[in-house]
């Protein structure tokens, strides 16, 4: 029985805090602060008179009461979000926070100088883009929405798929003149080549030089797509670069383009019970409607038009 009235609007407070399962990152999704969140959700319990959390040092975990409402509240918003893109043509109003995490290279090559048409268009929606070196858990909600070249092995996700990209090696005009020749695939054994620690390779997909030649390893290792493109222009060793990375540095040059080549992919995805939010909904309308946009501009050694 419930003890007050019910307020329709503290299931958005619900729904932050089921999907982040921390208070104050609920307050960042939801654009208040954590005392606020904590008072909605208390509010929330008062009123259906059920416990909806158990609070423990991680975090909120849901109660079976909980994962019912969830259900029951996801489709509710998800009614809600389609009102209001029928209203409004487009979610103008949207407030809160939003996460986008992304491989160094589409991040800061490609999204970094587009993504502030984001947050002009929605003036009360902060945008968030991290481009650290490693796999973001979407299922701790590390992140709304994830650009990545490996797909999660397992989980609840919506996958979606945005573009292939090709890579090649590249070397400087400087050393190409002045190293040994290279005639074929096997004479890239001869040459210094420039990569990622080893180590620290934390996708299968970012191990490019087994695929060239085996037993090539990089001598000149760093855990940064930038430094690895410097240090390539400055002409210390081969490296193998995408494309439309290397074209960012006129002085690099193909190294047997037609022999030697990888192609990878670049996907979208979104842990399945934030999907249907306003914010997960607006963004990958924005990262597909960039893609489309970008023409030529992940093919392979063609210029961009």
């Amino acid at each position: 029985m419930m003890t007050q009235p019910f307020n329709w609007n503290d299931l958005r407070f619900f729904l932050a805090v089921a999907r982040s399962r921390t208070i104050s990152l609920a307050g960042r999704r939801t654009g208040t602060d954590h005392a606020t969140v904590g008072r909605r959700i208390s509010a929330l319990e008062a009123s259906l008179g059920l416990k909806l959390f158990e609070r423990n040092p991680r975090g909120y975990n849901l109660t079976q009461h909980g994962e019912t409402l969830l259900s029951m509240a996801s489709a509710m918003e998800a009614e809600a979000v389609r009102i209001e893109e029928t209203a409004a043509g487009q979610q103008q109003g949207l407030t809160g926070a939003i996460r986008i995490s992304t491989p160094e290279g589409f991040g800061n090559f490609f999204l970094a100088s587009r993504i502030g048409a984001l947050a002009a268009a929605h003036p009360r929606l902060a945008v968030e883009m991290i481009t650290i070196q490693q796999i973001v858990a979407l299922s701790r909600r590390e992140a709304d929405v994830a650009i990545t070249m490996t797909l999660p092995p397992n989980g609840n996700f919506v996958e979606e798929r945005l573009t292939d990209y090709r890579l090649y090696v590249y070397g400087s005009r400087s050393y190409l003149a002045s190293a040994a020749p290279i005639r074929s695939r096997e004479d890239l054994g001869d040459h210094m080549f420039i990569g990622y620690v080893d180590d620290l390779i934390f996708t299968r997909a970012l191990n490019y030089l087994p695929e060239i030649r085996p037993h090539l390893r990089p001598r000149i290792q760093n855990s940064s797509l930038h430094a690895q493109l410097a240090a390539t222009v400055a002409g210390f060793g081969l490296c193998v670069l995408p494309a439309y990375v290397a074209r960012t540095a006129p002085d690099l040059v193909p190294v047997l383009p037609e022999e030697v080549s990888l192609t990878r992919t670049y996907w979208m995805v979104a842990d399945a019970d934030m999907a249907e939010t306003a914010q997960v909904r607006l963004t990958q309308r924005f990262l597909r409607g960039l893609l489309e946009e970008a023409g030529p501009f992940f093919d392979g050694l063609a210029p961009p038009a």
